[in-house]
């Protein structure tokens, strides 16, 4: 796959150095000294017209990176930790990608997308700023399933929904799944009724609700510390 910018390039390089192919710089610069040294056999220059049609018009910065795509870590292994985020038709790699960013940092140990074929991880991996590489999303084919296999496993569902409590209010378990909706239809019906507990976010002003990933933020942020 071929990744590009800055911040998600200078990640793969420090974190995944073992996956790069190929380094394409259109200003040698582009690199600090020691990525220089390190890549050096890897790095190739090219015009910023190639860079432009490498990324398909995209803001390239000067740097793009051809490496091995990351695999994501087995459905079945979901279980195992004691954070979970299910994300229940996401389309957009934006969103999906600032998503990741922050369940990383909040020590989210894995995550699940539902409705949907298939992910671009290349986008995903840029828009998540790197952090895709190390918390690539699953594909689920039947989120109902997966919840009650989660469930049995001793986890509590919790789901995001302007209808739900205040999230002021909220308890978590330990052992914890958060399941975010489309920004457009919100979580299905079929899975809210699997969930536990809904909560929402309270508005000190007049208005709906947060886009998806500013909302995912203030839950999973509240959700890493509920317990400590």
């Amino acid at each position: 796959m071929i990744i590009y910018g800055k911040q998600a390039c200078f990640y793969a390089l420090e974190r995944h150095s073992e996956k790069i192919e190929t380094v394409y710089l259109t200003k040698i610069s582009i690199l600090p000294k020691h990525l220089l040294k390190k890549f050096g056999s890897k790095i190739k220059t090219i015009e910023n017209r190639w860079a432009q049609k490498m990324s398909r018009g995209g803001n390239h910065q000067g740097i793009l990176i051809e490496m091995n795509q990351p695999q994501p870590q087995d459905i079945k292994s979901v279980k195992n930790g004691d954070f979970v985020l299910i994300l229940d038709s996401l389309t957009d790699v934006g969103n999906i990608g600032a998503i990741i960013r922050t369940a990383y940092a909040m020590g989210v140990e894995s995550v699940v997308a539902t409705g949907v074929r298939q992910l671009n991880i290349p986008a995903i991996v840029r828009t998540s700023s790197g952090a895709a590489l190390d918390l690539t999303p699953v594909i689920c084919s039947n989120i109902l399933n997966l919840l009650n296999e989660l469930k049995q496993q001793g986890f509590e569902l919790y789901g995001a929904d302007l209808d739900g409590k205040p999230l002021e209010t909220a308890k978590f378990n330990t052992k914890k799944v958060l399941v975010l909706g489309s920004e457009g239809k919100g979580i299905s019906k079929r899975v809210k009724a699997k969930l536990d507990e809904i909560y929402k976010i309270t508005m000190q002003r007049d208005f709906d609700s947060l886009n998806v990933n500013a909302a995912a933020a203030i839950f999973l942020h509240r959700m890493s510390y509920a317990n400590k």
